[in-house]
């Protein structure tokens, strides 16, 4: 019976064979051609526009956001309203830039007046982030803010509690927890922790774990 609901269709995990026959960005490209349309929540009715994720398919870092806002919807692109303008300094104070990373968030659709995701909107969006995580494969992941962590590394705990600690995502790749952007904004006093995490991010790069 059809029930409207658009049907799940995720390329599998790029294993070794295929790695070598179709590179990140093509397996990238087919998972965005395959969700383009998404309607398997309610938020698929109001976007307009799909946030993907954009940035290096080989980057070593990937950042990983909440949901998309005002001008994230408008752009499609992640990032890029003033805690986007803010996460471009960060990177580039770690002699970074968004060529050399790669930026996602939990959600690819805007929540009505940038509201934290519900679980049943995770629950429909997760696998095709997931998704993104397993073509990447970077090196470390860094959460950034409460909800990335609440439902990528499953963490429950206060903000204070859950940064300076390495975690494994699905227990392989390197996971860091840390301030969103837009928390520096409301609060500068953050500035200061953020930064050490970002430094941390760079020795687990360099010296790995």
């Amino acid at each position: 019976m059809d029930t409207g609901e658009e049907e799940l269709i995720l390329p599998k995990a790029p294993a070794t064979e295929k790695t070598r026959q179709q590179s990140k960005a093509e397996l990238l490209s087919q998972l965005y051609n395959r969700i383009k349309g998404c309607r398997r929540c309610p938020l698929g009715a109001t976007r307009t526009n799909l946030v993907f994720g954009a940035g290096n398919p080989n980057a070593s870092i990937m950042f990983i956001g909440e949901a998309p806002g005002y001008e994230e919807d408008r752009t499609g692109v992640p990032f890029v309203g003033r805690a986007g303008k803010l996460l471009d300094r960060i990177l580039a104070a770690m002699s970074l830039s968004r060529e050399d990373v790669y930026i996602a968030n939990i959600l690819k659709c805007r929540p009505p007046s940038n509201r934290d995701p519900l679980q049943q909107e995770v629950a429909k969006c997760l696998p095709y982030l997931e998704q993104q995580i397993e073509i990447i494969a970077p090196d470390i992941i860094c959460c950034l803010g409460r909800i990335s962590a609440l439902y990528l590394l499953r963490l429950k705990l206060p903000m204070k509690l859950m940064r300076g600690n390495i975690y494994r995502w699905k227990g392989s790749i390197p996971a860091i927890v840390t301030y969103h952007p837009a928390a520096l904004l409301r609060n500068p006093a953050l500035k200061r922790p953020l930064w050490e995490d970002m430094q941390k991010v760079m020795r687990i790069l360099k010296e790995g774990t």
